[in-house]
């Protein structure tokens, strides 16, 4: 039996053929297209599937179901459907209640279609999946009056069960708009937008006090003012009453994986007390970290005390540093953060005023102390213990004797 031929990955080959470049070249064309193909058919599965929920919660909705045909509706409707197609699955009455109050969440507000307008049009400029695909899922015309929404195009990039989780969890179309964007650009599990939910990313993102419009170019800018939080949650950290920024540090070195994720997106650790030798003097910064999304550098400083101005200074001082001696031309310019106990916007902005470095400052909150003295005995304890021990070796002395 003759042997099969095959090429140096062991995979079969014909045998009347000659390999050369323009075919491999070729063969890999093929292959990103039916990656992309593959793509193209979940999305649009998950489009027909999210749209038929949209349907179904609409009609619910527009016919006023339960006020036509009595309060047990949905449980029909959902027998209903399941006797007709037991294989597939979503038709449980708690499906059906979530596709009513999906489509009702977003039906409310007026200001719906601007809003969703105005997210597409920012993910394409950021370069989302609906760029990469070319937003080939055009919003369906339901042939419907102008006065009902239609399904957005934009939703079709995030599961259902994420979708229930916005609307049950949030309370403005505004915010649940700003979930399905984090969903999209950063690909989220269901416990990855469970915990930004949490952490109420909505309401942190973007708040700390920055130069970012003043001292970036305005996409840069606009990005990265949304990367930083006004407040950083460090219930992960338990530290001795009185600690300093050193301890601070070292915790938060131990922890960065925790640390990390609270930062949010795109964060790379560089190193803790990152050595710049300046004017034969080593300084040193307290966290450097490096932004993939932004393609800079941060320097991060902690302070243990509240917002003082000098600080300004210091964080200018680093940031101009790590833009002399580390940045590659590659590299945008180094923005700096400062994280503090506390601070007056007022004072922050006097500070930054004839600073031209970009940076912005937050405060952390929840740091759990650690009540290390009510676990040890006082001075007067110890004293009373060594009274009662040589009382009780007097004793056994007399006891021999």
């Amino acid at each position: 039996m003759d042997k099969v031929p095959t090429n140096k990955r062991g995979i079969v080959t014909s045998q009347d053929v000659s390999l050369d470049k323009e075919y491999i070249e070729w063969i890999h064309e093929l292959k990103s297209r039916f990656r992309n193909s593959q793509i193209k058919a979940a999305v649009k599965v998950n489009s027909e599937q999210l749209l038929f929920n949209w349907q179904l919660g609409r009609d619910l909705v527009v016919r006023k179901a339960e006020e036509k045909w009595g309060t047990g509706i949905v449980n029909q409707v959902s027998l209903d459907l399941q006797a007709e197609f037991p294989e597939a699955k979503g038709f449980s009455a708690r499906n059906l209640w979530f596709m009513k109050q999906w489509y009702g969440f977003y039906s409310v507000s007026s200001d719906t279609r601007v809003l969703i307008s105005n997210l597409e049009g920012q993910i394409n400029t950021y370069g989302s999946k609906l760029n990469q695909l070319g937003s080939e899922i055009c919003e369906k015309k339901l042939n419907q009056p102008d006065s009902e929404m239609t399904f957005p195009s934009l939703f079709a990039f995030v599961p259902w069960k994420h979708h229930v989780m916005i609307v049950q969890k949030v309370k403005s179309v505004d915010e649940a708009l700003f979930y399905i964007r984090k969903t999209i650009e950063g690909n989220l599990s269901r416990s990855a937008l469970d915990d930004c939910i949490r952490a109420d990313l909505y309401h942190t993102s973007g708040a700390a006090v920055t130069n970012f419009a003043e001292k970036l170019p305005p996409i840069q800018g606009a990005l990265a003012k949304e990367i930083l939080k006004s407040n950083y949650d460090l219930g992960f950290v338990s530290l001795p009453d009185g600690f300093d920024e050193d301890a601070l540090e070292g915790v938060l070195e131990q922890r960065m994986t925790r640390f990390l994720l609270e930062l949010g997106e795109g964060w790379a650790f560089v190193g803790r007390q990152k050595e710049i030798i300046i004017a034969g003097k080593t300084r040193k910064i307290d966290l450097l970290f490096y932004h993939i999304y932004l393609r800079c550098y941060v320097v991060l400083e902690l302070k243990v005390k509240p917002f003082d101005p000098e600080f300004a200074g210091k964080l200018n001082f680093y940031v101009n540093a790590v833009n002399e001696f580390v940045k590659r031309d590659s590299d945008n310019p180094t923005i700096g953060l400062l994280i503090c106990k506390d601070m007056d916007r007022t004072e922050v902005q006097l500070a930054f005023q004839g600073i031209t470095t970009p940076m912005g400052v937050a405060i952390y909150d929840n740091v759990k102390i650690k009540e290390i003295q009510e676990h040890l005995p006082t001075a007067e304890q110890i004293q009373q213990q060594i009274v009662l021990a040589e009382e009780e070796y007097k004793m056994k002395l007399a006891t021999k004797e």
